[in-house]
């Protein structure tokens, strides 16, 4: 996790379900947000490092989200790799929750 300073709003708590996801697009960047049955949000990339596929559109289940097109898995807490050919970790963003709100650490320029 990168520490960018540049917290930004995602969506309403509430909007996620426990052990839900949900897919949020921000100026064309694609993220998934993870609510876990703890109660601790996470905020990854929604593009799977292998190949284009919309992670979100994968099965989650506990701390791994599958990717659909392959079946690669990582987990969401911190981005690892669990299986091949996965040979890229995912990119994952530091997150957390303040009045009911979603928030996110996002870098201003998402190559960062």
């Amino acid at each position: 996790m990168v520490n960018h300073d540049n917290w930004v709003a995602l969506l309403n708590r509430r909007d996620v379900e426990i052990d839900g996801m949900k897919a949020v697009e921000i100026n064309g960047y694609r993220f998934v947000v993870f609510h876990l049955e703890d109660g601790s949000v996470h905020v990854t990339r929604n593009v799977c490092t292998h190949e284009f596929a919309l992670l979100s559109e994968g099965w989650f289940e506990g701390c791994e989200i599958e990717c659909p097109l392959h079946a690669d898995r990582f987990d969401v807490r911190t981005g690892k790799a669990l299986c091949s050919p996965l040979k890229e970790n995912l990119r994952i963003y530091s997150a957390r929750l303040e009045d009911g709100v979603i928030l996110a650490n996002l870098p201003t320029k998402m190559g960062s």
